[in-house]
Formats: structure tokens, sequence, C-alpha cells
């Protein structure tokens, strides 16, 4: 079995939560996998709340997090054209647009109960506003959660900030936090049409100062440290393939330089050399707490969002690209 298939058979052998689920689907959106995508979003309704909100099997406090499914329902609901589909995603717009709690100037909380923002959120619900019809609004949790959350002497966003405090109740520059905020505003700007002229290249520089601001602290061997500036945190792998996917998405539409390229190679070849005999990527920052590292299902979904992404600029034929080869 080759590694691709490895890796995706151990994603699907995992239990997954509601934002790992969604990204579970998108991996298997990008790579052309459409059944895989309408059987993925269709249990995502299984697990749809009366509010709207999709793919919850544990608790109700997630805000965010449910959004992710949103994409691949979407596409669902045109493949199918089954109203049900449609229904189930129109009632998760509804939700974020009309019910989720958010603060006074409107950004969303990533939880109930905790009036907090995480940089989470950034993947999770701008997407799929956008592909929703709802760009604007997407764009705005984008510059919202940029606002509060981004470092400005370091260029980096930290993790958690507490409204009600209006502290950070964690201010550390999490590895997986900076990419969930890059692939996030990366898969926004693929939404936007060519009349949304300034808002793209206002997300394309987003993405270009997060991604070199990460770059001062890769690693010789291509990753990144679980805290992007604490070197005795632990090296950590999915982040390197959250800036790799970003960086491929990013030269392939030409907002980015392609001398980013050998940056992303070394980061693709490390998470490659971190895939064991099951297919498991190994050293992400692992569930279920992610405090250690360990395996996930975003773990494995980010390695084959990077390897679609990869794929697609080496079909389009850039000359910048250092090698097509599978490590």
């Amino acid at each position: 079995m080759d590694r691709m298939s490895q890796v995706k058979r151990a994603l699907l052998a995992m239990q997954r939560r509601a934002w790992e689920q969604g990204v579970a689907a998108q991996a298997f959106l990008e790579l052309g996998e459409g059944d895989m995508v309408v059987l993925l979003a269709k249990d995502a309704v299984v697990n749809q709340l009366k509010d709207g909100r999709l793919g919850l099997n544990e608790g109700d406090r997630p805000v965010t997090d449910p959004a992710a499914n949103g994409e691949a329902l979407l596409f669902a609901a045109a493949r199918t054209g089954d109203p049900r589909l449609r229904k189930a995603a129109d009632r998760m717009l509804d939700f974020l647009l009309h019910k989720a709690p958010r603060t006074r100037e409107g950004i969303l909380y990533h939880n109930h109960v905790e009036n907090r923002i995480w940089v989470d959120s950034m993947y999770m619900a701008p997407p799929f506003l956008a592909l929703a019809g709802e760009r604007e609004e997407a764009i705005r949790q984008l510059r919202g959660y940029r606002h509060i959350l981004r470092d400005p002497a370091t260029g980096l966003y930290r993790h958690i900030w507490d409204e009600d405090t209006k502290t950070f109740t964690r201010a550390a520059f999490w590895a997986v936090g900076n990419g969930w905020a890059a692939a996030g505003i990366t898969r926004v700007i693929a939404t936007l049409p060519i009349e949304m002229k300034a808002q793209r290249s206002e997300l394309c520089g987003f993405v270009r100062e997060l991604v070199l601001a990460c770059l001062e602290y890769q690693r010789a061997d291509g990753l990144f440290h679980d805290i992007l500036d604490d070197s005795t945190s632990f090296v950590e792998t999915n982040a390197a393939q959250m800036l790799a996917y970003s960086i491929y998405r990013g030269v392939e539409r030409g907002y980015l330089d392609p001398t980013l390229l050998n940056k992303a190679e070394s980061m693709r070849e490390a998470a490659h050399r971190r895939v064991d005999e099951f297919g498991l990527v190994q050293g992400v920052c692992g569930a279920p707490d992610f405090k250690i590292p360990g395996t996930a299902a975003e773990g494995q979904a980010f390695f084959l969002l990077m390897e679609a992404a990869r794929s697609d600029l080496v079909q389009g034929g850039h000359s910048g690209l250092v090698s097509t080869k599978q490590p």
C-alpha cells in the first residue's frame, strides 16, 4: 500500500470530533475524492444539533469548530441534489450569522460559556462563510482575529484571548495555531472572485507576513517547535504540513514568492519521515488534549491537504519546485 493510501486509511480509522470531521472532508475534497466527501458530510449531518451546528458528537460548547464541515456539505448538496443537505448547510450558516456568541465588535467566540477568541477559529468558520456567499463577513472575521491575536513585534499569532479580562489566557505562539491561521486565510482567498481584487490583495498580504514570520523559527530539519519561540517545547510535525500547504497554494495562485518552495519542500520531506508503518503521522500536537506529541486526525488530514496542494502545483508545471519525487 502506498503512503497516501496508508495515511487516508489511518485517518478514516480515527474517531473524529467536529472540526476533525470537517478537516478530513476538506482533505478528500482537495484530493478530488467526491464520494468520500459526500459520506463525511452526511455523517456530519447525522450529528447536527437543532441550532444548526454540524458534527457535534461531544458536548455542545463548540461554536466555530462545527463550521469546518460546511464546505464539504455545500459540495455534497450540489453533487447529490439532496435538499436536506442544503438545508443542513443553511442551518449551519444561520447559526454563525445570527445565533453564535461574539464580541461587541461581532467577532465569533470559539466556544460557548467562555468569552474567548481562539486562533483556531480563523480556519474553522471564515472559509465556510466565504464559500456560502458571505465573503465580506468572512473577511471581517479574519480582520478581527488578526487585530486581536497578532503580535506586532513578531508577526505571529497568540493562541487565546479572553474578552472579559482583556488578557491572553494563552499567550503562546502555538505553532499549529499559526498554521490554522495561515491555512484558514489561504482557503478564504481561494473563494474570492476577481472583482474582489482589493480584499484578495489584503488577505494575500496577511498570509505573506505570517508565513515569513513563522519561517524565522523553522528548524534545520524542516520542522518547528510546538511553541514557535520556545526551543524547549517538543518538535512538532503538523505545523510544517499546514505551512507547506499554505506555501504551495500561495505559489500556485501567484501571491507567494516561488523561492519559498525550498522551505515548503523541507517541511514536506520532514513530515514524510514521520509517517509510520501504519500510515500514522507521528509527532503532531496530539489528540485528545493537544499538549504532547502524538497523532491526531488533523495531522492526518493536513498531510493529505499538503500533498493535494503540491500535486496541483506540480501539475501546473511551476518551474520553481525543487523536486517532484516522493521522498
